[in-house]
């Protein structure tokens, strides 16, 4: 008898500590699908996004070629056609294969041993400075390895922009055809370096909303739960992956500014990430910083929405 309340006491002792994460090798897969699906459902924003953020401030008298998130998308649509809206979308879902599937994927995993440092063992849930240190690190290590996917990415967005700069002229042949030729371009041109050009505001961007998505749905949702005002369901998840994306946009939205204009400068306007930073903030002024909010954090709220609701179906499939 006694043995068995032991038994009881232990099983008491040991309730509290936090489930085991499932294994990368099944993580990873379950976050990259998820990624290249929201990726794919939400690219016509961040092609609009991405036009507004390098189109800058226009001189007094001229009326700017794009005008707010959804001006943008039509102007676009007209102009090159709806295809255009999914410019990029190969070096899109490369990217989202390998930085999504990273940075979702070993969230978890790096979690839980983040929480044993700082937490200690068995702790029950982890703590947000847990939550922000893991996705500050694996935003990091997994865009180091994606930046060449990216910067492509940016690139194919961007070059539809300069293919109709000159109003009145035939539009000129892009000068990447599709994304596999842009890496052999960039790579012949500018050296295999060159792939990794924006890096390091690119890591610091994207560890930064990384940090804040996956931290924000990960409180916000343990949140939600502990107040019972809502179950583990669609209405839960809506509600964290949108707290998600407003928080990361908010966070995100000056380096992503940095980071869009140092990517899509095939002209040599920047030296660098702090040539671009105060270049910006002395033509353009502060608030160009957050130049494209709206759409931003459209793409940003509706990509994690719909990210976070397909990762969480996924996951209890192969749980």
């Amino acid at each position: 008898e006694r043995e068995e309340r032991g038994r009881d006491d232990m099983s008491k002792d040991a309730a509290p500590k936090a489930p085991a994460p499932l294994p990368v090798y099944k993580t990873f897969p379950a976050s990259a699908f998820s990624a290249c699906f929201a990726e794919l459902v939400t690219l016509p924003f961040d092609t609009g996004k991405v036009r507004l953020q390098l189109q800058g401030t226009p001189t007094p008298g001229t009326v700017p070629k794009y005008k707010g998130l959804i001006g943008t998308v039509g102007t676009i649509a007209k102009e090159e056609g709806a295809a255009a809206l999914w410019k990029g979308w190969q070096p899109g879902l490369h990217r989202q294969c390998l930085f999504g599937g990273l940075r979702i994927g070993l969230y978890d995993p790096v979690k839980s041993r983040v929480s044993n440092f700082f937490d200690g063992e068995g702790a029950k849930e982890a703590s947000f400075a847990s939550k922000v240190v893991s996705g500050l690190l694996t935003g990091a290590f997994a865009i180091s390895i994606a930046n060449p996917t990216d910067l492509v990415k940016v690139r194919l967005q961007a070059q539809g922009r300069q293919a109709l700069a000159k109003a009145g002229e035939a539009a000129p042949k892009p000068k990447y055809p599709n994304a596999m030729a842009a890496y052999r371009m960039i790579a012949k041109e500018e050296g295999i370096m060159g792939l990794w050009t924006g890096v390091v505001p690119n890591i610091t961007r994207n560890s930064v909303i990384n940090a804040t998505e996956l931290a924000t749905y990960d409180q916000v949702k343990q949140m939600l739960l502990a107040s019972k005002v809502v179950d583990d369901n669609v209405f839960c998840h809506i509600l964290s992956g949108l707290g998600a994306g407003l928080c990361a946009c908010i966070v995100g939205s000056p380096v992503d500014v940095v980071k869009s204009r140092v990517m899509g400068d095939s002209k040599g306007l920047y030296s660098g990430t702090l040539d671009c930073f105060v270049k910006t903030l002395k033509n353009d002024g502060p608030m160009a910083f957050y130049k494209g909010f709206i759409p931003n954090f459209t793409r940003l709220g509706s990509w994690n929405v719909v990210m976070f609701l397909t990762l969480e179906q996924v996951k209890r499939l192969i749980q």
